[in-house]
C-alpha cells in the first residue's frame, strides 16, 4: 500500500509500505480520510517521534474491508471511526475505567502504524461504527470531538451556567457545543481570530470576544481552556467565577507562570480545577465516542465546512505540513485523503 512515511524530522515520504495483515480480534479498514492533529505537528517537525521509520496518523475514518477471527458485530463495509489508545487493560487505572491514564498504553499513529496510509489494522473494540449518512470528513473529527466531551465529564458538567471556552480552535468549537447541548445557559468564546469567532457562532456561541480587541471579563460558572496557551491559562483563572469548575484541555508547550495575585484567584474564588487527558472511560471506549456518534447523526453536534483549513491528497503530506512552519497560518483542521 501507499504511506506517508516519516523518515526523520521534517522527512515525511509517500512511498510504498507494507499492507498490514489482519489477525484475530482485528478489523482492516481502508481509510476514507484522515486529520492532521496538533499533536502530529512536533513529531513531524520538531523531533518528536517515538521512531524511524513511522507512519502517524490517529483521527480517521473509512470503511472495513476485512475482519479477523472472533470479530462479531462488525460487518466489511461499515462505516467506522478508529479509536486510536491501546491500554494493557491489566494495570489498576484500567481496571478502574480511567484508561485514558494507562502507565503502560501503545496508541495508533505515534507508537504504532497510524493513518497517514491506504490501510489501518485495529482491535475490533476500536473500531467505532457510526452511520453513513455521516461524510467521511466529519467522522475524521471523532477524536477531537471526544477530547472536548471529555473535558466536561472531568468537571462533572451539569449545565445551566454560563460557560467560557478560551480558544477556537477545533476542540474548542466542540467543547462550545457539547456544552450547549447538555444545557448551558450561555456560551461566550475567546480567541484572538475573528474568522474562528465567526466560526462559532455559526456553530452556536451566544457570544464571542477577540481578546486583541477587549479584555477578557465576566464570571463564569465552567472555563475550559483549549489552546493550551499560557495567556488563555492565565486568563482562565480571571474568568472563573466563585465556586466555578475551570478544566484545561490545551496541553502547554512552554513553561507556565502565574503572578501570586493571578493564583490567587483559586484561593478567593474556592472554584475547582482539573485537567483532562486524552477521550476514554468505561466501558471501552466510552460513552465519549457513542455520544459522538449519535449527535452527529441528529446534527445537534454540528459540522461546518470552516473546522477545515484545507484538503491534501495523502500524497501531499509534506506540503501539508509545511504550512504549520508559519506559526498561527493554519486555521482549523488539515484533512488528508489516501
Amino acid at each position: 500500500m501507499k504511506a506517508a512515511v516519516l523518515h526523520a524530522n521534517e522527512d515525511i515520504r509517500y512511498e510504498d509500505y507494507p499492507t498490514p495483515d489482519v489477525k484475530p480480534g482485528t478489523v482492516k479498514i481502508r481509510i476514507k480520510a484522515t486529520g492532521i492533529c496538533g499533536s502530529d505537528i512536533p513529531r513531524v517537525l520538531h523531533n518528536g517521534a517515538h521512531y524511524y521509520p513511522n507512519v502517524l496518523g490517529h483521527e480517521f475514518a473509512g470503511d472495513i474491508v476485512e475482519i479477523g477471527e472472533g470479530v462479531t458485530g462488525l460487518s466489511i463495509s461499515d462505516t467506522v471511526s478508529g479509536v486510536p489508545l491501546l491500554p494493557c487493560f491489566a494495570c489498576q487505572d484500567c481496571d478502574k475505567g480511567n484508561h485514558a491514564l494507562c502507565k503502560h498504553y501503545s496508541f495508533i499513529g505515534s507508537r504504532e502504524q497510524g493513518s497517514f496510509a491506504e490501510y489501518v489494522v485495529i482491535p475490533a473494540r476500536n473500531a467505532v461504527k457510526y452511520d453513513p449518512i455521516i461524510p467521511y470528513n466529519q467522522a475524521a473529527m471523532f477524536e477531537p470531538s471526544t477530547v472536548a466531551l471529555h473535558g466536561l465529564f472531568c468537571v462533572d458538567y451539569q449545565g445551566g451556567e454560563d460557560v467560557a471556552v478560551l480558544g477556537g480552535g477545533t476542540i474548542g468549537l466542540f467543547t462550545m457545543q457539547w456544552a450547549k447541548i447538555f444545557g448551558a445557559k450561555s456560551v461566550t468564546v475567546f480567541d484572538i481570530e475573528d474568522s474562528r469567532l465567526d466560526l462559532a457562532k455559526r456553530l452556536g456561541a451566544d457570544k464571542t470576544v477577540n481578546t486583541q480587541k477587549a479584555s477578557p471579563a465576566g464570571a463564569y460558572g465552567y472555563v475550559f481552556e483549549t489552546a493550551g496557551s499560557p495567556i488563555t491559562m492565565r486568563q482562565s483563572f480571571e474568568l472563573a467565577g466563585n465556586k466555578a469548575r475551570v478544566c484545561f484541555i490545551g496541553t502547554p508547550h512552554e513553561n507556565l507562570t502565574f503572578t501570586p495575585r493571578q493564583w490567587e484567584n483559586m484561593n478567593r474564588k474556592e472554584f475547582l480545577l482539573t485537567g483532562s487527558w486524552m477521550s476514554y472511560s468505561a466501558p471501552f471506549p466510552g460513552q465519549e465516542w457513542a455520544l459522538t456518534a449519535h449527535y452527529f447523526v441528529t446534527g445537534q453536534l454540528r459540522f461546518d465546512p470552516g473546522l477545515i483549513y484545507r484538503t491534501f491528497p495523502l500524497s501531499q503530506a509534506a506540503e501539508a505540513f509545511d504550512l504549520y512552519k508559519e506559526p498561527g497560518k493554519v486555521k482549523g483542521k488539515i484533512i488528508l485523503v489516501p
